[in-house]
């Protein structure tokens, strides 16, 4: 191939020359890298073949058997009938000549939409089964340590509260106090022009208590400790130590998936406690600068209003929510591949499934326990 000042970079193109524009004037580099600059060459291509125009390959600075693939099947499998060409650029096109260019990739077809719903759809049954099989493994466990106490995981349940628990305290205690207050704020609006300014105890305490400490306790050890779970449980699977267990008997579920749902169900309802404390402070602090209530005020009139059910449904939704996000997180980390690309889809479907759940299995007790300590006094 001659010598050429052109850049490397310099992608292919098509000019047409002479007085009739009959000659094409192929020009550039028609190497890999060339190619790849030139989205709309293949198009061009295919509109220029089919016409009676003579083609001069002889300023193409690079050209290499990508190039030539291209030409070759832009041209219908065979040479034109004129054609202007260096003879390096001849034995190419000869190579094509005795065997045939593979045919291009077939472009996949998108499947029918009833099948991509059966498929989704099986593929969640089998999720679902898998869960269930997950939770029937872990009673199995909790039968066998209620006969052998000395296996208890202490070591590995006490570090995963620590972990869950005790450094979340920051995060929950922070996001707790913001809602808080935010909730107190927007509730002073309005409790103020009807008069009713006390009344933000009662508002305070039944969403707070009730719904949002729970709420966002759950979120926020869903999309942290959630995900720190299925993460750890996909790194032993890529480095092959989840095989190495196996290999000498060491039960998974026994030694890595119960000590995390105990100590989520242990860690929720003590987290729960300490969002509800934090968002309630916030929110006294609120109405005092608002509405002029003291925070004494507020905690001794808190008892008053707000039946002490409500803490007891909260820590009820703690553990529930601590076993379902602790299993969810379970789940996902088992099912990651050797692969870091999996690794990183599994954890993501983790924290949207937890967080979806949550939110799902708070609905539900709303629902069942809808006319459980709402009546004010």
């Amino acid at each position: 191939m001659a010598e050429t000042s052109l850049e490397p970079t310099t992608p292919p193109a098509i000019q047409p020359t002479g007085a009739d524009g009959r000659r094409l004037a192929l020009t550039g580099f028609w190497n890999l890298r060339g190619l790849a600059l030139a989205k709309d060459l293949p198009r061009q291509l295919a509109r220029r073949a089919s016409l009676d125009v003579e083609w001069d390959l002889r300023d193409i600075a690079v050209m290499d058997s990508a190039g030539a693939a291209m030409l070759w099947r832009a041209w219908g499998g065979k040479l034109p009938p004129a054609i202007l060409s260096r003879p390096e650029q001849l034995r190419l096109f000869e190579r094509w000549q005795t065997r045939p260019v593979p045919p291009s990739p077939p472009v996949p077809r998108q499947a029918p939409v009833v099948l991509r719903l059966a498929r989704a759809l099986k593929g969640f049954a089998d999720q679902i089964l898998t869960w269930i099989a997950l939770l029937g493994q872990l009673l199995l466990d909790l039968a066998f340590l209620a006969r052998h106490p000395q296996a208890i995981p202490w070591k590995e349940i006490s570090a995963t509260i620590h972990e869950t628990g005790g450094r979340a305290l920051g995060i929950t205690a922070l996001v707790g106090f913001l809602i808080g207050i935010v909730v107190s704020y927007l509730s002073s609006l309005q409790l103020r022009n009807f008069g009713a300014s006390i009344y933000i105890v009662n508002i305070l305490g039944l969403s707070i208590i009730r719904e949002l400490g729970p709420l966002l306790a759950a979120i926020l050890v869903a999309g942290r400790s959630g995900s720190a779970m299925t993460a750890s449980l996909g790194v032993m699977r890529v480095t092959a130590e989840l095989d190495a267990l196996a290999a000498m008997g060491v039960s998974h579920s026994l030694r890595l998936i119960l000590p995390k749902v105990v100590a989520l169900c242990v860690a929720m309802p003590l987290l729960v406690l300490w969002t509800d404390a934090i968002a309630l402070i916030g929110g006294a602090m609120a109405a005092n600068l608002e509405l002029d209530i003291s925070v004494r005020q507020f905690l001794l009139k808190l008892p008053a209003v707000v039946p002490v059910m409500n803490l007891y449904i909260g820590l009820m939704k703690g553990v529930v929510f601590g076993l379902f996000i602790a299993l969810i997180a379970c789940h996902f980390g088992l099912r990651i591949k050797p692969d870091t690309e999996s690794l990183g889809h599994e954890t993501t479907n983790s924290v949207v499934a937890s967080i979806t759940l949550v939110i799902v299995v708070d609905a539900v007790f709303a629902v069942v326990f809808r006319g459980v300590g709402v009546g004010f006094r």
